[in-house]
């Protein structure tokens, strides 16, 4: 039985993670490089949580108890006695290798580790562990309080007690788990970052203007929001991280990034969290910027 999770990295996927895991009655360790990121990610729990008692869904006293779950550290020695350990770092495959590197260091033989890459191998991942029977993926959908689904994929190591164990942490969080393959991107991101990329590429080629693409993509499709609107919402970087995995993956011309979805990254302007990307944001209405 799974009592104590550890989460590292407390930006917006890691705090929802331990936001829910908090919440459901689970003990949470998280971490992340620096204090200021963790103070971030703790005051962005509470303010979501806020919301939720807005919206009738917790009580205050919900709230109180799961903040006192929560613990924080700038390093991984408090993951000593946790039962599981999820990984909601940046999606950067350098960088996750080397977490997970260091986070075996000492690290007991029957802690589970999971990863939370929305696009990266599995098994590559698991093979720099000590422990590759004992990783799986787990990708939460951000907004993770929201969102009512997980996706979990196995890598080519990954016992089935694992996945057995990790897949009723899902069930308790009252998430829909749904099982991936460890091919580039999985399910969800493998349909719809080729649609965020298309869209891109409308209004790289003049098909339409932000605007007319957003709207189109809403009131024709139904969608909540439109393509470039999301795209900002997931971030510019993350959406081009995830089209580079599958170009590169599965080496495919389909997938190419488009060269505007590129260039706005080069430039910085990477969605919501930097207040600029297809939309500016540093206005009480986002404006479009083409």
């Amino acid at each position: 039985m799974i009592k104590r999770i550890g989460v590292i990295g407390a930006g917006q996927m890691g705090s929802g993670i331990a936001h829910v895991c908090a919440l459901k009655g689970f003990d949470i360790r998280l971490a992340d490089v620096d204090q200021a990121h963790i103070d971030k990610g703790i005051d962005a729990i509470g303010r979501n949580m806020d919301r939720q008692i807005g919206r009738g869904m917790i009580r205050p006293e919900d709230k109180d108890a799961a903040l006192r779950r929560i613990s924080t550290a700038t390093d991984y020695k408090p993951f000593a006695d946790c039962d599981l350990i999820v990984e909601a770092a940046t999606e950067n495959e350098g960088v996750k290798r080397e977490i997970f590197k260091k986070v075996c260091e000492g690290l007991p033989s029957n802690v589970l580790l999971a990863t939370n890459t929305s696009s990266i191998s599995v098994t590559r991942l698991a093979s720099v562990t000590d422990r590759p029977g004992k990783f799986m993926g787990m990708h939460f959908m951000n907004p993770v309080p929201m969102m009512g689904l997980v996706e979990l994929i196995r890598g080519i190591a990954t016992e089935e007690e694992t996945f057995r164990t990790v897949r009723e942490v899902v069930v308790r969080l009252d998430k829909k788990p749904v099982n991936a393959e460890d091919f580039p991107a999985f399910i969800v991101n493998r349909i719809l970052l080729p649609m965020i990329n298309e869209a891109v590429y409308a209004l790289y080629e003049g098909v339409g203007n932000v605007e007319a693409i957003d709207t189109g993509m809403k009131l024709g499709a139904n969608h909540p929001m439109g393509p470039l609107e999301l795209a900002d919402f997931i971030g510019l970087d993350t959406c081009l991280s995830v089209m580079q995995v599958l170009h590169e993956g599965l080496a495919d011309s389909k997938y190419r990034p488009c060269p505007l979805l590129v260039k706005y990254v080069e430039a910085g302007w990477i969605g919501r969290k930097v207040k600029r990307g297809f939309y500016d944001y540093s206005g009480e209405r986002p404006v479009p910027t083409r």
